[in-house]
């Protein structure tokens, strides 16, 4: 028997608040910056959550005050990463995302880029991997045009999700 000072209730952990549609956050949005919060967007797939994530998120969320985490969809990831892929469903990952600390919203986009997404919500900062070629950033020209900036941050060595499952995979023909 777990004693109950051990139990953990994970229905008061309501996560789900943080996962939004598009227009509910914008609605959030508005009034975070109302009370003089700077809002930092980031975007991904985030299939199979590692280190190189988390370090990566963390380092957005000290941009600005407000972190919000634009994911793609299962239907985008296909799209982007080949068929199969996502490994991890769009629900199961956006409530991973939405757990962590420094990520205060999540919204899924459909689309494989996520401009649609910028141009709505019009953060005042974009993060994106240093892996990315500072003129190849969707979406900083929209960022810029409205004061805005962009930043790269460097990625975890040797942390991917694509390593990760080559890993996983080598590990078990073996086997």
């Amino acid at each position: 028997m777990v004693p109950a000072c051990l139990l953990w209730d994970i229905t008061n952990m309501d996560v789900s608040a943080k996962i939004l549609t598009i227009e509910a956050l914008q609605s959030t949005l508005l009034n975070v910056r109302k009370s003089g919060k700077k809002v930092v967007f980031t975007n991904g797939c985030f299939d199979i959550l590692h280190v190189g994530h988390v370090r990566y998120l963390t380092a957005a969320k000290s941009a600005g005050h407000i972190l919000v985490v634009g994911l793609n969809s299962d239907a985008s990831v296909k799209k982007i990463k080949g068929h199969k892929r996502p490994i991890v469903n769009q629900n199961q990952r956006a409530e991973v995302l939405a757990s962590l600390w420094c990520v205060d919203y999540v919204t899924i986009f459909e689309e494989a880029e996520p401009l649609r997404l910028i141009e709505s919500l019009k953060p005042e900062v974009l993060v994106k991997g240093a892996d990315w070629e500072a003129d190849q950033i969707v979406g900083a020209d929209v960022v810029k045009a409205h004061g805005g900036k962009v930043i790269r941050i460097a990625m975890a060595p040797d942390a991917s999700t694509s390593a990760i499952i080559e890993r996983i995979v080598k590990r078990y023909q073996r086997n």
